[in-house]
């Protein structure tokens, strides 16, 4: 080990995902405790099996110092990450050992809990950034210019609009927030935002972005709440929405740059519905998660909708649930949208097959109005017998010759398998 190149020693350490690890590695090999100075990166994950444990304090305890005794011969700092959970794992003495020692060059932070045992109230912000420079005060608080990256996980935040976070982290460009509690009507307002992932589980009543360069968003919920984003360069766009409804749960100001979109809910309509008519989106994902499909006699969901929404559609990805949504309705209604379109090149489909010949007239009411498609791509229920998903296949490259086809196999519980990438190399599989 210790012959091996200093540059590919260092690799390795820094790819760790726990610096208790990185301790280990010092013990173990003199090259490495010689080289870990240099890492830049620095993490702190308390194992979970040890919640509630008689050893869980002085276990915690050890790691911390640790945590502490690493950092403090690390030369530069530009990132840490702390997953604890005892109450006292953010405390101001276990701050105090080790913000001030980061204070000119900490990039990046992340606090998570195991869960919601790490407690954040307005107070800790201004602990967090009275360490950082330089010392720019905006209502008692030292905003930390220098950090890019932030992300709360499983934390009580007692800032309940998140008016500290804003002043605290005005030059943030990441920024997750996962399941935290103590916000109410909570708006991000940060100029330099690129990226954000928002998981709410709670019940909040509202949520509110005004992000002038974000790029990326993520947003989650688990309960209704009234989404409002004001994001003119938002590109790619996540909106998962897992309660039963969300009548009036978003309101945007106009997308002007919105390109990919994917919408998971269990009930799409409504989101087309309450969904600003965006001629920007060119790839859109329809999925309604893992949940039973809805009754098509409650379904108001059509591909008319979908295109008089997204008019400029170049990519659609339909997901299983919502695939058999539609295909139980098979209402012609707005069909006329799709007559003669060009626009549209590539359709991925994710088919359950439980009436091969229902879907096969579904599919052929889509594919023989858009004239433009060039590339059809199916991924068929891993449970489907391989005779009928051969024979399903074969009928429809003998009906529509002309297109590439793609055909693969789809499951909860693994990845996509891709069988083949064209006519000429496919070979029927028993599934």
């Amino acid at each position: 080990m210790d012959e091996l190149p200093k540059s590919l020693l260092l690799e390795i350490l820094s790819r760790l995902d726990d610096s208790a690890d990185v301790a280990r590695c010092r013990v173990a090999s003199k090259a490495f405790n010689t080289l870990f100075p240099d890492l830049r990166s620095i993490n702190l994950l308390c194992p979970r099996k040890w919640r509630g444990s008689s050893s869980s304090t002085g276990s915690s305890s050890s790691l911390k110092k640790v945590f502490v005794d690493l950092l403090s011969k690390l030369r530069i700092v530009e990132s840490v990450r702390l997953r604890l959970h005892l109450e006292d794992a953010v405390d101001e003495d276990f701050a105090k050992e080790w913000l001030p020692r980061v204070s000119r060059s900490l990039k990046s932070l992340s606090l998570s809990a195991l869960p919601y045992s790490i407690v954040l109230y307005s107070n800790a912000l201004p602990l967090i950034s009275t360490h950082c420079l330089p010392c720019l005060y905006v209502d008692h608080l030292n905003p930390m210019p220098m950090l890019t990256s932030l992300t709360l996980e499983c934390t009580i935040l007692q800032d309940h609009h998140l008016h500290q976070l804003n002043k605290c982290f005005p030059n943030l460009q990441l920024l997750k927030l996962v399941c935290l509690k103590g916000l109410k009507e909570p708006k991000i307002h940060l100029l330099n935002l690129q990226t954000c992932h928002w998981v709410v589980y709670n019940g909040q009543p509202s949520l509110t972005l005004i992000t002038p360069n974000l790029l990326t968003l993520r947003i989650e919920c688990s309960t209704p709440i009234a989404i409002h984003v004001e994001a003119p360069v938002l590109s790619r766009f996540y909106l998962r929405l897992y309660a039963l409804k969300h009548v009036g749960a978003l309101t945007a100001e106009k997308f002007q740059n919105l390109k990919t979109l994917w919408l998971d809910s269990m009930y799409i309509d409504s989101v087309l519905s309450e969904f600003p008519i965006t001629k920007t989106v060119t790839n859109l994902t329809l999925d309604s998660g893992n949940k039973a499909s809805r009754d098509a006699k409650d379904s108001k969901l059509t591909l008319g909708m979908v295109f008089t929404t997204f008019p400029n559609l170049t990519s659609l990805c339909i997901k299983s649930n919502v695939w058999s949504e539609l295909e139980a309705c098979l209402n012609p209604e707005g069909w006329e949208i799709l007559d003669g379109r060009i626009g549209l090149k590539t359709i991925c489909a994710y088919l359950k097959l439980v009436d091969p010949s229902l879907t096969f007239s579904y599919v052929a009411f889509m594919l023989d109005r858009c004239k433009g498609l060039s590339e059809v791509s199916f991924l068929i229920h891993a449970g489907v017998v391989g005779t009928e998903s051969n024979t399903f296949m074969s009928k429809c490259m003998a009906r529509w010759p002309g297109l590439k086809w793609r055909w693969g196999v789809w499951s909860a519980y693994m990845e996509d398998s891709w069988i083949t990438d064209g006519v000429s190399d496919w070979i029927p599989q028993i599934i």
